[in-house]
């Protein structure tokens, strides 16, 4: 490959993929939507794909987790089967219960090295916590603002990292 050729598939983006994770019916309820469908890379093995964002709806998977897909011909579009492996990141939704709350949230985020998607209402946040986040006291940060009823907050995904730095089991990601 020259360095001409190289240099334009460098400037290729990747192929991102969309994938259905379908909800359970009590968060199909809430969030209004029966599947969320999250952008997925190819990986080397057929069938299995990387997850490429934070979701807002489906538990146990976070970016860059290792998920198998199957083909469902009736629906015309690929679906989650099974949880492979993590990639160490984390998953947090946070529910924005107040004006400037949003500002003092991503603030701290921030210095926690964490990146964030926000739904069209403003208020449900999608927290990627990367793996080498200091969750532990990302944790106590979060827990302090909820505790003063400025956010909801739920784990919907939580890498073996960061399990282990609150002294958590597998059986808690």
């Amino acid at each position: 490959m020259t360095s001409a050729e190289k240099s334009a598939s460098d400037n290729n983006p990747e192929r991102l993929y969309k994938v259905a994770f379908d909800l359970p019916e009590e968060t199909a309820r809430w969030a209004r939507a029966s599947t969320e469908r999250l952008w997925t890379g190819k990986t080397p093995v057929k069938m299995e794909v990387q997850v490429r964002n934070t979701p807002f709806y489906a538990k146990g998977v976070a970016f860059g987790d290792i998920v198998r897909v199957r083909a469902d011909h009736e629906r015309r579009e690929f679906v989650f089967e099974e949880f492979i492996s993590e990639s160490g990141h984390s998953a947090v939704r946070v529910i924005i219960k107040g004006d400037g709350v949003g500002e003092e949230v991503g603030i701290m985020l921030r210095a926690f090295g964490c990146s964030w998607e926000i739904d069209a209402t403003g208020t449900l946040w999608a927290i990627d916590v990367p793996p080498h986040a200091d969750y532990t006291s990302m944790r106590t940060a979060l827990l302090r603002i909820a505790g003063e009823g400025k956010i909801g907050i739920e784990e919907s995904a939580l890498a073996r990292g960061h399990r282990d730095g609150l002294g958590l089991t597998e059986s808690d990601r």
